[in-house]
C-alpha cells in the first residue's frame, strides 16, 4: 500500500477567490477541480481547497486530510489491522474509489484511489504508457 499524495483540506467560502493566492504560494494551477454532493472542490500543490454551503461542508469535517493512494483495498485491510474504524464504505466518485476512517488514536481521514487518468495526469506526468522508461 503505497501513499501517492496528501491534502491538507482549506475550506473557503469562495473558491475562485481562495484560488489566486494559491497559485501564488504554490506557483502551480489547479490540477483539480469538480462539484461532489453539493459542494465544490480545487486541489492545487498540496491544498484541497473545499467551498459550498455550511450544511453540506460539515457533512466532510470530520476528515482532516485526503490522501491519495495506490491500492484503497490494500489500505483498508491495513487500516482494520490496526484497530481502525470504517466510517464510509469504499465508494465509487468521479475521481475513482474513496473511504472515509477514524484512526485509533481519533484522527479521521479520507482515503482515495483515483482513476487511471488523474494517475497519469497528476502523479505520473512523463510516464510513457504501460510504465515503461526510456534508457
Amino acid at each position: 500500500m503505497t501513499i501517492l499524495k496528501t491534502y491538507a483540506r482549506l475550506w473557503v467560502d469562495d473558491l475562485d477567490r481562495a484560488l489566486p493566492l494559491l497559485e501564488r504560494l504554490t506557483g502551480e494551477r489547479p490540477h483539480l477541480r469538480l462539484e461532489f454532493h453539493g459542494v465544490g472542490l480545487g486541489a492545487i500543490g498540496d491544498f484541497l481547497v473545499i467551498v459550498g454551503p455550511a450544511e453540506e461542508r460539515a457533512k466532510y469535517a470530520h476528515a482532516s486530510a485526503t490522501v491519495v493512494v495506490q491500492d484503497l483495498d490494500a489500505l483498508q485491510e491495513t487500516l482494520e489491522a490496526a484497530s481502525a474504524a470504517i466510517t464510509t464504505p469504499a465508494t465509487e466518485g468521479p475521481t475513482g474509489r474513496f473511504l472515509y476512517a477514524r484512526h485509533a488514536d481519533g484522527a479521521g481521514v479520507e482515503y482515495v484511489e483515483w482513476n487511471a487518468e488523474l494517475l497519469s495526469r497528476i502523479i505520473h506526468p512523463s510516464e510513457p504508457p504501460g510504465g515503461v522508461t526510456a534508457e
